[in-house]
């Protein structure tokens, strides 16, 4: 019988956690699992009878991983196709030594892409589904029963998996790692996920990993709301407790048993494990929904996706009141490195005496230690009485961290916040230090509109709202302007209102980023950092990423250094505002090495 035709009759048990076991069986957390099916075939086909002993009736392939992505940083891409059939041919031989094979299916297990920390360059949705099909296909000549694309967290990414599945006519399970609240990492709430699935082609809708059968449990609700698909549950064993050296789940087999038979009660018609399951929990689950026949289902469809707004509509708030008006002009000073912040403050005070509407405060700037941000910018703000916008990357706190930070930011006074990805913890001076980048960059811009609507990451209310003017950076030093564009777009769609440059040296460019961000209807602010000798000049134009001196302004600075220096590079810089008037109405000054003298002339210059 056919798999869709199964599941309308009778529930069925998948298996378990694959990576927990293979790791009980000695294999090493460093070990790519998947190329076991290679070099040890034995071992996965033990892993499956055990399963399939203990009543698991869907066995999925040990090819969870075995896309280009994971497998060409490790040299194993020549073997996508290999390693895929293989996983299918390893299930059916132990469902075959097992003696149930007429009775088991085997589901190809596909899943997300590898996130490569800190890199923000987007694959195009034809590129994801390509690299899909090249697993995908390969699963499917090797006989596989089914696709199951499990623990998504990118929605868009699952859409993309799901159109290449959907070119080998199987059916398709398509399961999303949900975390408490019914929300995906990007805050995609569950009912809304299922609409997009179904429409997508999917056969059955699901949830896995994430956190333990409970939250499984209430997901399954929202996926309910959302679709009328049949359902699919793979819930971790609880949440892990690292003891000695490895994690143990606490999740006993009997209560896993007993909450797999309330998912089978709100729709779940096929029901497994996922991280920290073993054979005995899947036995006690087979056991328990031995016979059990699908629930009905009373579905409420609901649609949820907000209705998107203009960015650029909304009330002028803080330093941008006066957008549109006269020129907005931000300046930016690096904390100090040590505890002494004496030049900052005065910094402060002189280019808040020239008409600055804001400071800028840089996190680290080249993953070099200076003081915290968001203290220095609550001393200025009282002490100097002028808005201060901290920079917060997603280099240097996860994802709990940073949200614990941006709650402390506004409870300190702080309303703007510019969120950036970071330079890299490799580029800086500190050899024991390492990059999080939990989020990136739009992630993080996200993040910070879902607080100021009053909710965190989970979808779980602050008791309150932040009121943070969120802003992002632009890079138009680059022969694809068009591509940053876009890049900005999807930053204004997640919630940013203002944008500042990357340091601008050509009038040129000036003028095609203002026709070419018009559209977006938000305030740009063009960077401005004035040069202080050539080899300042030749270090920013050839080392610095996003920053492009053109060779006219390289001539200009050829053999000046010092104050000579320093002077030809405040007048290339007053020269370039010259000739942008009119065509920007804010400018977002960069003080180099801290220098804030240059700034006030420039700041007196825009403002006079």
């Amino acid at each position: 019988m056919k798999f869709l035709e199964q599941v309308k009759q009778q529930v069925i048990v998948g298996d378990g956690a694959i990576g927990t076991m293979l790791y009980s069986k000695g294999v090493g957390l460093d070990a790519n699992f998947e190329h076991l099916n290679l070099v040890r075939p034995a071992l996965v086909a033990e892993l499956h009878r055990e399963y399939l002993a203990a009543g698991a009736r869907c066995i999925e392939t040990n090819t969870f991983g075995a896309n280009r992505t994971r497998l060409a940083p490790i040299g194993l891409e020549k073997k996508i196709a290999e390693m895929n059939r293989q996983g299918v041919a390893i299930a059916r031989q132990a469902a075959a030594e097992s003696g149930v094979m007429e009775k088991v299916f085997i589901a190809g297990a596909v899943g997300p892409l590898a996130k490569l920390k800190g890199e923000e360059r987007e694959l195009d949705a034809d590129t994801i589904t390509s690299l899909f099909l090249e697993q995908v296909l390969p699963l499917a000549e090797g006989g596989a029963d089914l696709i199951i694309l499990e623990t998504f967290s990118d929605l868009e990414q699952l859409l993309c998996a799901i159109k290449a599945a959907r070119e080998t006519a199987l059916p398709i399970i398509a399961s999303m790692a949900y975390l408490e609240g019914g929300r995906t990492g990007a805050g995609v709430k569950a009912s809304l996920a299922a609409q997009r699935i179904a429409a997508a082609g999917a056969d059955l809708i699901g949830a896995n990993c994430g956190a333990g059968p409970r939250e499984v449990l209430l997901t399954l609700g929202e996926l309910a709301k959302g679709s009328s698909k049949p359902l699919a549950a793979f819930a971790n064993s609880g949440f892990p407790e690292y003891v000695d050296g490895r994690y143990l789940y606490r999740t006993t087999p009997e209560y896993f048993a007993e909450k797999g038979a309330e998912m089978a009660a709100v729709g779940a018609v096929l029901i497994g494990g996922c991280c920290g399951t073993t054979p005995e929990h899947i036995r006690q689950l087979a056991q328990r929904l031995a016979g059990a026949k699908p629930a009905r289902r009373q579905v409420f469809i609901e649609i949820t996706e907000p209705a998107a707004g203009a960015a650029g509509t909304e009330t002028r708030k803080g330093f941008l009141a006066c957008w549109g008006e006269k020129p907005v002009v931000t300046v930016e000073l690096d904390p100090p490195k040590g505890l002494d912040c004496s030049r900052v403050l005065a910094g402060a005070e002189a280019l808040k005496a020239a008409g600055a509407d804001a400071i800028n405060l840089a996190e680290n700037p080249l993953a070099r230690v200076r003081m915290g941000n968001i203290a220095l910018a609550r001393i200025i703000q009282e002490e100097i009485g002028i808005e201060v916008i901290p920079h917060i990357t997603c280099r240097d706190r996860n994802l709990l961290g940073l949200q614990s930070e941006l709650l402390g930011a506004s409870l300190l006074g702080i309303r703007s916040i510019l969120a950036v990805t970071g330079d890299p913890a490799r580029l800086g001076d500190q050899s024991g230090a390492s990059s999080v980048f939990d989020v990136n960059s739009f992630e993080l811009i996200r993040l910070i509109s879902d607080l100021n609507s009053g909710v965190n990451a989970l979808g779980q209310s602050i008791s309150g709202k932040t009121a943070f003017t969120i802003g992002c950076a632009f890079n138009p030093n680059t022969p694809r302007m068009d591509v940053q564009v876009a890049r900005l777009a999807k930053k204004v769609a997640a919630g940013a209102v203002f944008a500042q440059t990357q340091p601008v040296y050509d009038a040129g460019t000036v003028a095609a980023m203002a026709a070419m961000t018009a559209s977006l209807g938000i305030p740009l602010l063009v960077g401005i950092m004035p040069l202080v000798g050539q080899r300042n000049c030749e270090y920013l134009h050839n080392e610095v990423p996003g920053i492009t001196i053109p060779d006219q302004v390289r001539k200009r600075m050829q053999g000046k250094e010092k104050e000579a220096g320093a002077a030809e590079g405040l007048k290339i810089a007053m020269e370039l505002l010259a000739s942008m008037r009119g065509k920007t109405g804010g400018y977002y000054i960069i003080a180099p090495f801290g220098r804030y003298e240059a700034a006030v002339e420039l700041v007196r210059l825009l403002k006079s």
